[in-house]
Order: C-alpha cells, then structure tokens, then sequence
C-alpha cells in the first residue's frame, strides 16, 4: 500500500512539473496575434516623423534620412541623399538640423547642396533637386575638383535663377570662395568671375539677376569689408561703408542688403565678439546708388536669440 501511494505521488510531482514547463514555455511564445501588434508600434516607430520646425514645408533627419513635407508632417517624401554627405567639409554643423543656408524649400523648388567623393581637393559639389514636391529628384554638378567646404549657400530668387556661393581650402584666416548661377533652374550651373578675395567670407547672395553681394571677415573683423557685383558676377567692387567714428570697430560685419522702398539697407553687425549694448545691437545703412555706396541711418534691429 506504502508503494502505491509513493508510486502514486511520483506521478502527480512529475505531471506537475510537466504542466509548469509547458505553462511557461507557452505563455513566452507570442501568438500572431501578438506579434502583429508589436510589428505595428514599430512601424509606428519608425514612419513617426516630426517636422523640424512648425512651419508648412520642413524636413526631418529622423531615422538618418532626409524627408520633406509639404503640409506640416501629414505626409512625406524621402530625398535621395546620404544623411552624412550633406554634413561633409570642414564645417560639419550640428548633424540634428541642416547646415543654414545648405538647402533651399519652397512651394516650386526643393533644393540641397552636398559633396560627392574622397575627402580632398577632389570632391564634386552636387545639387540633388526636386520641382514637383519631392514625387521627382535630379541631380546636378556645380563643380569639380573642390576641397572641403566650409561656407555653403543655395538659393533660388524665381523658378529659373539661382545661386550657389562655396568655399573651401582655408588655411588660418585665408580661404578661396566661388560663385556659381544657374538660369535654368539648377540644371546647369555656370562659375562667375573671381572675386579676387581671400578673407574667410561669412555671407553672401543676390538681390536681383545681376545685383549681388559678398561680405568677408570672420575672425576678428575691424571694418565692414562688402564686395557687389552689377552684372551678375562679371565683375566684382568694394563698396564703401561710411561707419560714424563712434561706431568704427563695433559694426565690423556686414550683412547681405534688402531692397526697401527705392534705395537699398543693410545691417552691420558686430561680429562675434562684440559688446557693445550686449553685441546685440546692429548700424542700418542705406544705399541710394544699388549699393556702390552705403550712409548710416541709425542704430538698427537687435540681434535675434533664441
């Protein structure tokens, strides 16, 4: 009887941990039903795209691409670039937002400047561009044989003029800029003549198809130094900027000049240094001959900060 009951018992601890195993095996296989529920959220996670900013037309670098939309984040489109080449040069930005100026968006044009190839004197300058809201790409070459950008800038004034403003081979306070327009809408891409300017530039751009302006000086600038062109980059001239004696060496850096009204204005910052009213403050001057020459007006906007 003894060796019934053992015998007996036996079985039950053996079948009970049969069913334990089993019970525990089970409920760590998920079902499909399960599985399509976490397949979900991580495609949620990954299509789940935020707009850089809360604008209508914007980008995101999420899940190191570039995509674009058009309507605020409803809907995107991927843009055929490589996250890291629109980073590559001797300034490389922040990497969580593009570098200023290195891309152009608007309702018409959807445009990005980049390098192609080995890091060296050898790298092409590419436009990858879209005219149809990013349904379409091509690319375009604005040069060959460049070295590393530092100073990049595209844009695009109407659906057949633009600009590229480049440089690259700095060495110290020294470096060689180029400019290149386009009259068919990024297709080709045409080299202005040199400025003959080899201060590091900080801006740059056109106002209209044959005014245009480069200001130089980044590294402790004592005066405004703004070249312009009349003839779409045929040739190049040093504007003269008439700064007040009180304000010599603290407006030092120019900004690029907006049409107002019948004359032309134009800010003047103090660079990265200043201190005068906290560095915050900017000289306005105005231009009544399209920008040869440049009259100062008045203490001017504050600096924006954020």
């Amino acid at each position: 009887m003894k060796m019934l009951i053992g015998v007996v018992t036996s079985v039950m601890i053996v079948g009970l941990i049969v069913s334990t195993i089993y019970f525990y095996q089970s409920s760590n296989i998920p079902s499909q039903e399960q599985n399509q529920i976490s397949g979900h959220i991580n495609k949620e996670k990954v299509e789940q795209l935020q707009p850089i900013s809360n604008t209508i037309i914007s980008y995101t670098l999420q899940n190191d691409e570039l995509n674009i939309t058009y309507n605020k984040g409803l809907s995107w489109r991927k843009v055929p670039v490589e996250k890291d080449r629109l980073f590559e040069g001797e300034y490389n930005g922040n990497k969580k937002e593009l570098i200023e100026k290195s891309y152009f968006l608007s309702e018409d044009m959807a445009a990005f400047l980049y390098t192609e190839g080995e890091i060296g004197d050898h790298q092409k300058v590419v436009v990858t561009y879209s005219k149809d809201k990013g349904e379409t790409w091509k690319n375009s070459v604005v040069t060959e044989g460049f070295s590393q950008m530092r100073y990049r800038k595209i844009d695009f004034l109407n659906d057949d003029f633009g600009y590229v403003i480049i440089s690259g081979g700095r060495t110290m306070s020294f470096e060689s800029s180029h400019i290149f327009i386009t009259h068919d809408g990024g297709l080709s891409w045409k080299e202005t003549t040199n400025s003959g300017v080899t201060s590091l530039i900080s801006d740059g751009g056109f106002i209209d198809e044959t005014t245009g302006f480069l200001s130089f000086g980044t590294i402790n600038p004592t005066a405004p130094e703004l070249y312009f062109t009349h003839n779409t980059g045929e040739t190049w001239s040093r504007a003269t900027i008439s700064v007040p004696e009180k304000y010599q060496q603290i407006f030092v850096s120019a900004e690029i000049p907006i049409k107002e009204g019948n004359h032309l204005a134009i800010y003047v910052n103090q660079g990265h240094h200043g201190d005068y009213e906290g560095g915050k403050i900017k000289g306005k001057f105005i231009s009544e001959d399209n920008g040869k020459t440049w009259e100062f007006e008045k203490e001017g906007q504050a600096i924006e900060t954020k």
